[in-house]
This record gives structure tokens, C-alpha cells and sequence, in this order.
């Protein structure tokens, strides 16, 4: 992949912003930070950081993460020499910051879904890749930059929350290399794991509880999901992220095949999230307007979350897995 013309197109630019998805997860946050302080490093450039979403509390260890402002602190009159968008397969994992994007001089999407869109001016996407931060890393070693700790222990969060502690298929040899090389930059994993893994707060620990025992089971156990509705988030005080991990939980039962969450998130709009063992999930998502990898996908459906689910069921049933 030629990206040889990136030092030349940051250096040109007097401001830049970089933009994470909507309902950020370590990818895409570590991606954001990492590259932030690599432009910084070897550009003397400061960048804007933007979220769309409140940054998980697992998160907030990121070095400079405090930086990032959400999308409605921005002036949406700014005109941007440059966005990068990192860990975004299409623009609406970005709607709301859709007017500075469409502004921007030159865009750069960076990312590594096999659904991605190729939306921007250049799009830099290696669906080889287990992660944004894996592939930010060989743009960076390729291009010789220096890559400072902030740097080293952003995109390591990147390539570790991605690949699931690196459990999941999209784990390759390559994935382990660039985990070695940026440790030996002095990488503390067992912090950023600790940080990641070890840091849930009591209510999300009996949130998740709550939700597992309530899942059903389709299909001789092979098709596990579970229907979260807003009054079940209020009642255990739970934020966006305490529905991280839920659906690969019910993933790892031995029966299962295919894993999903229904989350309600407003008034007839139903979040998705999928997982599954070897089946095609973003195909699934994909009809609803969605997308991601074979085994992690997620959309948004308007209808109910009782509705939505069988709407998946149906998808699910259509394959004849």
C-alpha cells in the first residue's frame, strides 16, 4: 500500500483534525491518540482529536486522551486543512462531524473493515490488518517516523482491545510482531492490560450478570442473544460501555455459533452488536445498513427491540448455517 505521499500532504497542512467513531472502542480511541502524538512528534504539529460518544472509563489512562473534545464543542464554521478519520468503515460512524469532513482541504480515511466504504480523498484500508493500530504502525515504521511511548502504548491498546487480548481470528503472525515491537519501545502491557481488563466497576460487573442471565437461546443453543432495554441500564446506573463484551460472553459458550446484543438507544432504534465463531456477521449487518468483520459486526435497526431481534433471527435463519 503506497502511502509514501503522507509526509507530504501533514506537513502542507496548518490544522488538523482526527475523528474517532461513534461509540468508541480501543481501536479507535489508541489509533486517534497514537496518531496524535506521532504527528506531534515528527511534525511539530499539534492535531484536534474528536469523539462523537463519552470516552469509556477503561480509556481515560490513554495519554492525552483528556485532549479529545466531543463533537459538540466544535465550531462547525472551522474549515480543516486535514481530517484523518481512523477505525471508521463508513460515513455514518461519523454523521454528526459529517460538516467539518466535507470542508476539510483533504481527507484520509485509515482503516482496516472489509465492509469500508472508500469515502475519503485517500483511503488508506488493509483489511489484513487485525486493527487500526496495526496498521497505523506499519504506516509509521514505513515511513520511518519515530514513535515516542505515548505513541508505542496507544496503538498497543489498539491492537490489544481489537483482537481481544489477542483471542480473537484476526490475530496473525504480523499482529504479534508489531505487539513485540512496540513493547520492546517499552510498551507496560500488564498496565494496559489492568487498565483494560481489570478496571470494571461494580455496577457493570452485576449489569453484565443481569444481562447474561437473561439471554435466550435459538436453534438448539446455537444462536445465543440478549434484549437490553433503557430501564435496564437506569437501573444499574450503566453506561454505554458496561455493554462491552456482552455479545462475545455469549459467544464463547461451547454450543454457540452466533451472538448478538440488542440494545435499545432511543425510541424505535435498536443497536446491534453480532459475534460469531466463523459465520459471516457483517453480511447479516449489512442488510440494516451496517457492516464490520466476519466475526464482529454491529448496525442500527429502527424498531423496537423485540422487533429487531427477530429481524436478526430471520437474517440469521436465511443462511442456513
Amino acid at each position: 500500500m503506497d502511502c509514501t505521499n503522507l509526509n507530504d500532504i501533514i506537513k502542507s497542512a496548518k490544522n488538523i483534525l482526527i475523528i474517532s467513531h461513534i461509540n468508541p472502542d480501543g481501536d479507535t480511541l489508541g489509533s486517534m491518540c497514537g496518531l496524535f502524538h506521532a504527528i506531534e512528534k515528527n511534525f511539530k504539529k499539534k492535531c484536534d482529536m474528536m469523539t462523537l460518544s463519552k470516552v469509556p472509563k477503561i480509556y481515560e489512562f490513554l495519554p492525552d486522551i483528556s485532549f479529545a473534545k466531543h463533537v459538540d464543542m466544535f465550531d462547525k464554521s472551522m474549515v480543516y486543512d486535514l481530517v484523518i478519520c481512523v477505525d471508521i468503515a463508513a460515513e455514518n460512524r461519523f454523521e454528526e462531524a459529517k460538516i467539518l469532513f466535507d470542508k476539510a482541504a483533504y481527507t484520509i480515511n485509515i482503516d482496516h473493515h472489509k465492509t469500508n466504504t472508500k469515502y475519503a480523498d485517500l483511503n488508506i484500508v488493509d483489511v489484513s490488518a487485525s486493527s487500526a493500530g496495526e496498521l497505523l504502525y506499519g504506516i509509521m515504521r514505513d515511513l520511518n517516523w519515530k514513535i515516542n511511548l505515548e505513541t508505542a502504548t496507544c496503538l498497543y491498546t489498539a491492537v490489544l482491545t481489537d483482537t481481544g487480548s489477542f483471542r480473537f481470528s484476526n490475530t496473525t503472525p504480523a499482529t504479534f510482531k508489531t505487539a513485540a515491537d512496540l513493547v520492546s519501545m517499552g510498551v507496560d502491557a500488564v498496565e494496559v492490560y489492568k487498565n483494560c481488563y481489570e478496571t470494571n466497576s461494580k455496577s457493570m460487573v452485576m449489569f453484565q450478570a443481569y444481562c447474561i442471565s437473561n439471554a435466550k437461546f435459538k436453534s438448539n443453543d446455537t444462536i445465543a442473544y440478549s434484549i437490553i432495554y433503557k430501564k435496564d441500564m437506569e437501573r444499574f446506573s450503566a453506561g454505554d460501555d458496561c455493554t462491552e463484551g456482552l455479545a462475545e460472553k455469549l459467544r464463547a459458550i461451547e454450543t454457540t455459533k452466533v451472538a448478538f446484543i440488542v440494545r435499545e438507544i432511543g425510541t424505535r432504534i435498536s443497536k446491534i452488536s453480532m459475534r460469531s465463531k466463523d459465520i459471516d456477521v457483517s453480511e447479516i449487518c449489512a442488510v440494516f445498513g451496517g457492516g464490520g468483520h466476519t466475526c464482529a459486526a454491529g448496525c442500527v435497526i429502527k424498531s423496537a427491540p423485540g422487533t429487531a431481534a427477530n429481524k436478526i433471527l430471520d437474517e440469521i435463519r436465511k443462511r442456513n448455517f
